[in-house]
């Protein structure tokens, strides 16, 4: 049986659709279907059930997606044992993607140089899915903000970057109070959904501040070009930009600010500990 379907079929499941999983994994929408038609028949009953464009897995096939982590952890173990690696061979890295825009590409590229035969898998995402994908064994270890409730003993957590909220603003306020910008101008709120989002919203509930609001975005650098636009002001992480602040923008510190604490989970006791010591470092 090859394990590559059986990566190929979760990532159906994923998707909910062959076309878009077919994209994901770069295969024609053709061949993914042969593979899952290849895994029905050595596995003898139906796997996936069709309505339309979407695909919903049968009682089996759920059965199937739960069991393939543990699969491909223990393949992943074995591969490593009889190559007599002291390092595992992959490492399937998830990370949020203002940390992946910027700084991070640079610590990634030096741990590949201590250890260039390890086979790094970036996955982009919001923290909350990160997170669910570490606990799932979908990911070695994820760079993710910290979760918002305390995490099971199954996980450990490493603080790396600590970013206070700042009001962005056209240059044209740079000498106005932050707050009073808050209240006065168009909002362009950072999602309150993503766990960043829900930092600037406490913030603004306990200075009593209920901005108008123009647009909720998740995506940082969106946001930035619309703030720069003179569209409106928001409340955001001073997050470490690939390149300097716009021209047309300025970053205004608040009082008494919140941090949005950037971090590494990773499964307790995982066999990449070498490689999260290097990225520490």
């Amino acid at each position: 049986m090859n394990t590559n379907f059986i990566d190929s079929f979760v990532a159906v499941v994923e998707c909910g659709s062959i076309a878009e999983a077919a994209r994901r994994l770069n295969l024609t929408a053709t061949a993914l279907a042969l593979r899952v038609q290849t895994l029905e028949a050595e596995f003898g009953c139906q796997l996936l059930v069709r309505s339309g464009r979407t695909v919903r897995p049968t009682e089996s096939g759920a059965r199937l997606a739960a069991g393939a982590g543990s699969l491909q952890k223990v393949l992943r173990e074995l591969r490593s044992n009889v190559l007599g690696e002291a390092l595992p061979s992959s490492l399937r890295f998830g990370s949020i993607s203002t940390a992946l825009s910027g700084w991070l590409p640079e610590h990634l590229g030096e741990v590949v140089r201590l250890y260039p035969r390890i086979d790094v898998q970036l996955v982009a995402g919001v923290s909350r899915d990160l997170y669910h994908q570490v606990q799932r064994d979908q990911l070695d270890m994820a760079l993710i903000v910290v979760p918002p409730f305390e995490l099971p003993k199954s996980l450990s957590w490493r603080t790396v970057r600590r970013e206070p909220l700042v009001v962005l603003a056209h240059k044209s306020h740079a000498w106005a109070d932050p707050l009073a910008l808050l209240a006065s101008q168009p909002h362009i709120r950072y999602d309150r959904k993503n766990w960043g989002g829900a930092l600037s919203d406490q913030y603004l509930q306990s200075r009593r501040i209920q901005p108008t609001e123009r647009v909720e975005l998740d995506a940082l650098d969106a946001l930035e070009v619309l703030v720069g636009l003179g569209m409106g002001v928001s409340l955001v992480p001073d997050w470490a930009r690939a390149k300097p602040l716009g021209e047309h923008l300025i970053a205004l510190p608040v009082p008494d600010p919140l941090y949005r604490e950037i971090g590494l989970l990773w499964p307790a006791g995982s066999a990449h500990g070498r490689l999260l010591d290097a990225l520490l470092r």
